[in-house]
This record gives structure tokens, sequence and C-alpha cells, in this order.
């Protein structure tokens, strides 16, 4: 903490050695700062607060977005050219304009001068800014009231008078687009139909070459799983067939009606008919069922033999199962020799795909920008309408154009304390910035620390009277010289304020 106590000490020794310095850059920079202060031109500003509705005949035909959308077009309409150029000619702005190249002068002026800023509620805030050195106070702010004045006056004719017309020039110029993207639509449609008829003709499918394989490969792994479940089920019924007899010893019963042996062995055929496996508790029992009665009947002996209903069924089902396969295998050739096919195709002609990609492309751009056109149109034409009808926006002014004489900008009050404050930064920085290249010792253990060598001792300074005079007299002129750089700070606070009240 001493060590810190002491540097800051020899800082302001340094410092205060080069006062005199200190001081006659602080004039400098401050006489210099105040007038380029003095010379910033004054900038006079009107404000301007409107409402804006968007009405609509119809209920529920203008959703939040819509509205939203509304009022961005209104926020960039407002300082569009036409509506600048408005402006130009219809107030003072445009006065002294002979040619058409002065009035887009004044119109790129003027546009960066006016900002509209969107505000809460369909609220926007027009600011008008104006600075001229030719011109008065009065003469300035009226000029920006008039700015900001002319914006609104200047909308509202263009949104009554121009919304016909422009929808009308909109439904012309759409017609015409969508006249020539028709023709376009239409002749880009027969070249790819004239593709595919001269190469993809005998392939079946549509789109492009890779969505036809893909689709045909599809039906092939489909296909596949179809005929490995029809060819596992050909096989069991084949399995079936091979153990059930071709024929059966039957017996009449008094009654006259079939024989227990063959009502038990259509029941098992009926249910083998159904899918039931052998591992089935109903299948187990009627087997055991047929097994018993075949014993008690001798082997049939002394019986008719008669076609075995299970056996004609089973013969039924797996006609029935080899034609699916069959139809399936059929199937899978078909696909495979379309496959090869179109293979073959794309080796002869390598670019064949990337061909009717480029169509395919190109129509589809075409039919997207046509579709857009349409819909384009339809809303055109409805807004036309509903704006017909008075669906139109609505304007109300709720804070006129100000006309304050008191300039906006710059703050030279501000401006004045910080050139002031600046200079006095400056000069106390240069300083200590010379009291760091002409190195003073102000104690002695700063001499052994620059030297490296010990250092017997100080000697105090011995002052005259007339020295000690000299000195009281030069403390009080710098004393003088502080205080009329604060004191001249304020006169020009003062006539700054004077100013701003007399304006007022």
């Amino acid at each position: 903490m001493n060590n810190l106590y002491e540097e800051i000490q020899i800082i302001w020794h340094g410092i205060w050695q080069r006062r005199w310095v200190a001081m006659g850059v602080a004039w400098a920079v401050c006489l210099l700062g105040w007038l380029a202060v003095a010379l910033i031109p004054n900038v006079y500003q009107s404000r301007a607060r409107v409402f804006v509705q968007m009405d609509s005949i119809m209920p529920n035909s203008a959703t939040p977005l819509d509205q939203q959308k509304a009022l961005d077009q209104v926020r960039q309409t407002m300082t569009s050219a036409a509506v600048l150029e408005r402006v130009v000619r219809n107030t003072d702005i445009g006065a002294g304009a002979v040619s058409d190249q002065d009035v887009s002068a004044r119109v790129g002026m003027l546009r960066q001068n006016v900002t509209v800023a969107s505000m809460q509620d369909s609220l926007f805030e027009i600011t008008a800014k104006w600075s001229d050195k030719k011109l008065g106070a009065a003469e300035n702010a009226r000029m920006a009231a008039q700015a900001a004045g002319g914006l609104i006056k200047a909308f509202q004719e263009a949104n009554v008078a121009g919304g016909i017309a422009d929808t009308g020039q909109s439904l012309k110029f759409l017609d015409q687009q969508i006249a020539a993207r028709g023709q376009e639509l239409q002749a880009a449609e027969k070249r790819r139909g004239d593709f595919e008829r001269e190469h993809l003709g005998s392939i079946p499918g549509g789109g492009s070459i890779e969505s036809r394989a893909d689709a045909m490969r599809t039906e092939m792994s489909q296909i596949d799983s179809q005929l490995m479940s029809a060819q596992s089920t050909l096989a069991g019924i084949n399995g079936q067939l091979a153990s059930t007899p071709a024929e059966i010893v039957s017996a009449v019963g008094p009654s006259g009606g079939l024989s227990a042996l063959a009502q038990a062995e259509g029941q098992l055929a009926t249910a083998r008919a159904n899918g039931w496996t052998d591992s089935h508790p109903d299948v187990v029992a009627l087997k055991r069922q047929i097994d018993m009665l075949r014993r008690v009947s001798g082997g049939g002996a002394g019986g008719t033999r008669t076609p075995n209903p299970a056996y004609m069924s089973l013969k039924s089902i797996q006609a029935e199962r080899a034609a699916t396969v069959s139809a399936l295998q059929t199937r899978k050739a078909q696909i495979q020799a379309d496959l090869n096919s179109m293979a073959q195709k794309q080796v002869q002609e390598p670019g064949l795909a990337a061909d009717q990609d480029r169509l395919n492309r190109e129509y589809d751009a075409i039919k997207q920008q046509y579709d857009k056109l349409l819909s384009d149109r339809e809303d055109v034409r409805l807004a036309g309408d509903v704006q017909n009808q008075g669906g139109t926006l609505k304007f109300r002014v709720i804070d006129p154009p100000s006309a304050s004489t008191i300039p906006a900008s710059p703050n030279r009050p501000l401006l004045l304390f910080a050139v002031l404050v600046a200079g006095i930064a400056v000069g106390i920085g240069s300083a200590f910035g010379l009291s760091q290249v002409r190195t003073t010792y102000a104690t002695i253990g700063r001499l052994e620390k620059a030297t490296g060598l010990p250092v017997i001792g100080g000697i105090s300074a011995v002052e005259t009277p007339d020295r000690v005079d000299q000195n009281k007299r030069q403390l009080r002129w710098f004393y003088a010289a502080s205080g009329g750089l604060g004191a001249l700070c304020m006169v020009l606070l003062a006539v700054e304020f004077i100013q701003r009240g007399m304006s007022a």
C-alpha cells in the first residue's frame, strides 16, 4: 500500500512540475473542440403519430398475418420514391428544383431525413429532420413539419388514387405472365411425353427411371415374401397329401348313412382344409379316433372302397396354392425382365436418366411458377374487389406534426461540457507523457532504483524570498488560467441556453 501511495505521489509530482504544459494543451483542445461544436449545424425535428386500420367488408377475411403484412407494406410505401416525390413537389422542399435531377436529389435528401417506425396497436411514428444553415430556426422547424405532414398527405392520396389503377395493371401483367407460362408448360409437357414414349414406353409405371426402378424393386421384394409364404404352404399341403389315402373303406350303417370311420376322416379333412396343423388338439383326437375305428373294422375288410373326401379336399387346395405360386413366379419374371430392360437402356444410353431428370425439373419449375401466378392473380383480383367495396386502409392522425424551434441535435450543453472534460484529460495526459519521456527523480529511492548506486542523502531546496514570491505569483496565474477555462465553458453554456430560450 505504501509503495502504491509513493508511486501516485511520484506521478502527481511529475505532472505538477509540467502543469503549464497541461494547461496549454487543455486550453488548445477546449478552444478547438468548442469551435467544432459551434460549427455543427442545428437539426430540427418534427414528429407525428398516425393510426392505420385495415377495414374489410368480408368478416374474418383479414387474418393477423395479413394485417401485419399490410402494416409492413404501409411503412415501406410511405418511404417509397413515388410518395417522397409527391412530398417534394407539393411542399416548399421542392422550391428551386427546376429539373428532374434536382427533384431526385431532393428526394434522396428527404429519404435520409425521414423515418417511419411501427409502434404498438397499429400506430406509426413519422419523424422528419431538417437542417439548413441558410434558414433560421423557425424556417427549419417549418420545413421539418412540412416534410412530416406532406408524407401523410401524399400517402393518403397515393393510396386512394392508385389502388384501382394498381390493381388493373397488376391483373394485366399477371394475365400476360400466365399466358406465357402456360405455353411454356404445354411445351415442357409435350417434350416430357415424347421422351417417355420414345425411351420408356415399354416400362410400366410413372415418374423417373430411378423411381420406376425403386418401385419395381419394392414390388419384387413383396413378391419374394409372398412367394416364399405360398411355397411353404404348398409344401405343407403336399406333405399332408402324401400321408392321406386316396380311397377309404366305407360301410353303410343300418340307417343307410356313412360309417363312423368315413365321418371321422371327413372331419379330419375339413380341419386340415381350415389350416389346422397335426399338433392341434382336435386333429390329434380325430387321428386317434380314425386309428381306433380302422382297428375295429379289421383294416376295412368287407367294406366298400370310396374316394377319400380329405384327399379330394387337399387336392383342391393343392391346385389353388400351385396356381398362386405359378402366378407369383410369372410376375417376378416379368418384373425382372423389366429391370433388365431398364438397365440395358441405361447402359446403351448413359445420359437417359439425366435427360429425364432435366425434363422433369423444367416441367416442375414451370408448373410451380404457373400455379403461383394463378394464385397471385386470384389474390390481386379479390383484393381489388374488396378495395372497390370499401376494404381499404384508413388513416387517422393521432398527433399532428410538431414544429419545435428548439434543435433536436446536437446536444450542445453536453458536448461543451464533454469538450472541457476531454481537454483537461488530454492536458493531464500530455504532462504525464512528458514526465515519462524526460524523467525526474522526486525521491531518493527512485534515484537509487534508476542508477543502481547507493545514494548517501538528499539536500532540501533553499528558496530566496524573491523565488518564493515568484512561485506564489505563478501559482495564482495557474489558478486564474484554470478558473478562466471553467468560466469560459460556463459562459458558452449560458449563451446556448439563452439562444434556446429566445428560439422557444
